[in-house]
Order: C-alpha cells, then structure tokens, then sequence
C-alpha cells in the first residue's frame, strides 16, 4: 500500500536535503582551501611540495613576467571585487547568502591552484645568505605564517572561510556578521593578518627574481586593498575605528617606551 505524502512533507525534505548540500558545499571547500593553503607554504618556502616558486617550466622573461602578474592581478581582482559590500548584495540576488563566502573562497581556490599549476620561475638570484642570518630568516619565515594562522582565529577562523554560515543554515540559524573584536595581535597592529603575509612571502635566504616579483607584487595588492578596507570598516564601525585607527598602527607595531 503506498504511503501518501503531504506537501509539508516534501517541503521539509526539501528543506533537508537543501541544508546537507550547503553544509557538505562549505565543508569539501575548506578542506580544499586548507589544502592550498598548506602548498602555499611549501610553494613560497621552496620545500617539501612538488613544485615551487623556482620549480617549472622555464621561458622567456617577457612571457613568465606575463602569465605570473596576470594571475596575481586575477586574485586581487577577485578579492577586490568579491570583498565588497556593494557586490555581495547584488550577489546575494543569485545566490544564497550561506555560501555567498564559500563561494568567494572556492574560486579563491581555484585561482590559486590555476596560479601554482601555471607559474613560470625566474631563477636567477638576487641576494642569498648562508649560516645564522638564513636560519633567522627561516624563523621569520615561519612565524609569518603563524601569525596568519593566529590572526584568522582572533577574527573568527571558520566565519572568515565560510563555515559557519553554512553550518548555521544547516541548523536552521541565521548567521550573524563577525564582530569586530581589538584582542590580541589586534592591539598592536590593525592588520596582522597582512603582516603575516608580508613577512612569509618576503623572508627567504635565497630571492630569486620569479620570488621577488611575487612578493614585490602581492605586497603592493596588499597595501592597495588596506586602503580600500580601511573605508569599508570606517563605514561599517564609524567613530569606534576611526578611534582605532588613531590609536593603532596599520602593519608596523609600535614600540612604546615605558615611563
């Protein structure tokens, strides 16, 4: 005998099975963005992953100087433009808003691994240092790294890549905006996160030409967006970190002397 079905029923499978697919979306790309971010790494420190800044096929100046900005530009064009407020509410219009930052990470992703698969180096050397100063380097180099990694828990880590929104869909909550917090690394810079990344991709014994352009250009992106960020938060804060930024430097922490 068949069972008859209501559309109450069908509604709230619907609804279910809608949830799991957002939940499994938000997970399966920050496993990936996890992944990439780990070759990352490996492809700025020159280690362990099978290819990295050095590591490819070489070819003309001209033509690697071409396809490596043009990827660069790619993400901060991306970043850029996904990254405003103005665009995800029209994005939100197409698609829903618990995988509106899951879905800006996954193209994140998928621009990064077009980046690594296509890189061309630039081998030749610019400076390189042996002995004591290239183990300090390697320390900086390594706790850049940990200061990104600090800096997205200290904004909220899984907010910040998505996971959360989707995880709150999947219970049936709306997710509320990050908060802005002053803790931590906050209290001495306005952007640590940056500085991690400044100091990982600018730390190495050994500057080819094909690091140098990636960490002249990704630096130079850097310094562009905190511009444009630093309206945005003024916009979203108003007086509170206007106030902020009075009292704490954007990327260089100063050193108080103490009375």
């Amino acid at each position: 005998m068949a069972i008859a079905t209501t559309p109450s029923d069908d509604s709230d499978s619907a609804h279910a099975l809608s949830r799991a697919v957002v939940l499994t979306y938000g997970l399966v790309v920050y496993a990936c963005f996890g992944a990439i971010f780990l070759y990352l790494i490996g492809f700025v420190g020159g280690a362990v992953v099978p290819k990295t800044l050095d590591d490819g096929t070489l070819s003309s100046i001209p033509s690697a100087i071409a396809i490596n900005v043009g990827f660069l530009a790619l993400f901060a064009i991306q970043h850029t433009i996904m990254a405003r407020p103005a665009f995800k509410k029209r994005w939100t219009r197409i698609i829903p808003e618990a995988v509106e930052r899951t879905t800006f990470v996954a193209l994140t992703v998928v621009i990064l691994v077009g980046m690594v698969v296509a890189w061309r180096p630039l081998p030749d050397v610019v400076w390189q240092v042996e002995g004591f100063l290239a183990t300090a380097i390697h320390g900086v180099f390594w706790l850049g790294w940990g200061i990104v990694l600090l800096s997205t828990f200290l904004i909220d880590h899984f907010e910040l890549f998505g996971v959360r929104q989707t995880i709150d869909y999947a219970r049936g909550k709306k997710s509320e905006p990050a908060k802005f917090q002053e803790r931590s690394l906050y209290r001495f810079v306005r952007h640590p996160l940056m500085l991690g990344f400044i100091l990982a991709f600018w730390a190495t014994p050994t500057m080819t030409q094909g690091h140098l352009l990636f960490a002249g250009v990704t630096t130079a992106y850097i310094l562009i967006a905190l511009f444009i960020e630093e309206k945005t938060l003024v916009e979203l804060h108003g007086q509170a970190y206007e106030d902020y930024q009075k009292r704490v430097p954007k990327l260089i922490p100063r050193i108080r002397s103490a009375r």
